[in-house]
């Protein structure tokens, strides 16, 4: 019987991680307040990052923390005593992208196990080959490498591979950009986590003997984005993926949205445990894909996981689509009184249908009824940002189930 191919969710903060495990995540992958790639996501202090592990493995999930950046020698400085750190804390696995940083990992925790960070740019066999015979025990495949590619590099070296299967997607070689660096006079350095996604601005051409001149390099009448990725969705991949010899399927996303990291988890849940129920017989539920497209995304491309990309993977808007709005989160669910206690993330009210996501994937209508606020006194709606307001129904609405509705416009 083959091993069952771990779903890795993102965790930019405490509420994502919770929410992504909740929703099916066997694993996450977040970082602390420095030496990672994410320096605007959130993150987690040293006294967070031990309540999140705790979490996670009273649950037997697992948390693999970020250490990708690659590091300049003043970066260098306290990076032993986080790595022994981690190792301390029980870290599950530290992700690490640059050679010195995992020769210093070896000394300072030769305790933590360590995972090849998709920043180092693994493509082919041997080098995939020289992590492992260095002690690495899963290497992050770069996402320029397809699926029969992968499935090559496992038939000659006996480690644990990660794939990137949903979320957006850096135009630079594995996230390898230097943009931030020039458009910010080096202040902000996307191999330091500091990213100013400088390929989702618009761009014109400039002739050097027309100063001020700027000429347009159309694709529609809003102009042209050609750095600016689609976004990739595998999901209907999953046999593929784990016929290739896939351990891990990861989702991109530490800077996006609670709802996201939920919606996304759960889709990708369901159609993983139906390929471990169905085998053969699996086939893509239409439902999948749904939700996917209810979650703000660009549009969706496999990228290269079949190979050269066919479609073009730019596209002519910077801005992702919001199909539906986080509405709000049920904390509690008393089942003797049919009563619900909803976190307000956006404002709602007595009257109107709003839909709902359980953690166990469920999807269904929901009207709202009668409300009351934390004094006791009936309301009609709840206006204020995170407005604790109870209400009645005969509807199951296990904890954390969201509500969310179709955005304005969409």
């Amino acid at each position: 019987m083959m091993k069952k191919m771990e779903l890795l969710a993102p965790a930019g903060n405490m509420e994502k991680l919770k929410m992504a495990l909740r929703y099916g995540s066997d694993a996450v992958y977040l970082a602390g307040k420095g030496f990672g790639l994410r320096a605007y996501g959130g993150n987690f202090t040293e006294e967070e990052m031990k309540e999140a592990l705790a979490f996670a493995h009273e649950r037997g999930k697992n948390v693999y923390v970020t250490v990708n950046i690659i590091p300049r020698n003043a970066d260098l400085e306290g990076l032993g005593d986080y790595l022994h750190f981690l190792q301390e804390i029980g870290a599950d696995a530290a992700l690490i992208s640059d050679l010195g940083t995992f020769q210093l990992a070896r000394e300072a925790a030769p305790q933590l196990p360590i995972h090849i960070s998709t920043q180092a740019s693994a493509a082919n066999w041997r080098t995939v080959r020289a992590w492992k015979d260095m002690g690495a025990e899963r290497v992050v495949l770069a996402r320029e490498v397809s699926i029969a590619e992968m499935a090559d590099i496992r038939s000659r070296v006996d480690v644990e591979l990660e794939y990137f299967v949903h979320g957006a997607m850096c135009i630079s070689w594995s996230g390898r950009c230097l943009l931030s660096n020039y458009f910010t006079d080096g202040r902000r350095q996307s191999n330091r986590g500091e990213c100013i996604q400088a390929c989702r601005f618009r761009y014109a051409l400039v002739e050097e003997t027309r100063p001020g001149q700027y000429w347009p390099v159309e694709e529609d009448s809003r102009g042209t984005y050609i750095l600016n990725s689609k976004d990739l969705c595998l999901v209907d991949h999953i046999p593929a993926l784990a016929a290739a010899g896939a351990a891990s399927l990861k989702i991109e996303g530490r800077m996006k949205s609670v709802y996201y990291a939920a919606a996304v988890t759960a889709a990708y849940r369901q159609a993983i445990d139906a390929y471990y129920a169905e085998g053969d017989a699996w086939r893509v539920r239409p439902q999948w894909r749904a939700e996917l497209e209810k979650v703000s995304h660009r549009p969706y491309t496999t990228g290269f996981a079949l190979g050269a990309p066919e479609d073009t993977v730019a596209y002519g808007r910077s801005q992702p689509e919001q199909p539906y709005d986080f509405v709000g989160l049920v904390l509690s669910q008393d089942e003797t009184a049919h009563t619900v206690t909803i976190e307000q993330r956006n404002r709602f009210q007595t009257g109107e249908t709003l839909e709902c996501l359980t953690p166990d994937g469920r999807v269904f209508p929901l009207a709202i009824g009668k409300m009351k606020n934390a004094d006791g006194l009936e309301v009609l709606a709840a206006p204020h940002p995170l407005e604790r307001v109870t209400m009645k129904t005969d509807t199951d609405l296990p904890p954390y189930t969201i509500l969310r509705r179709k955005h304005h416009g969409q």
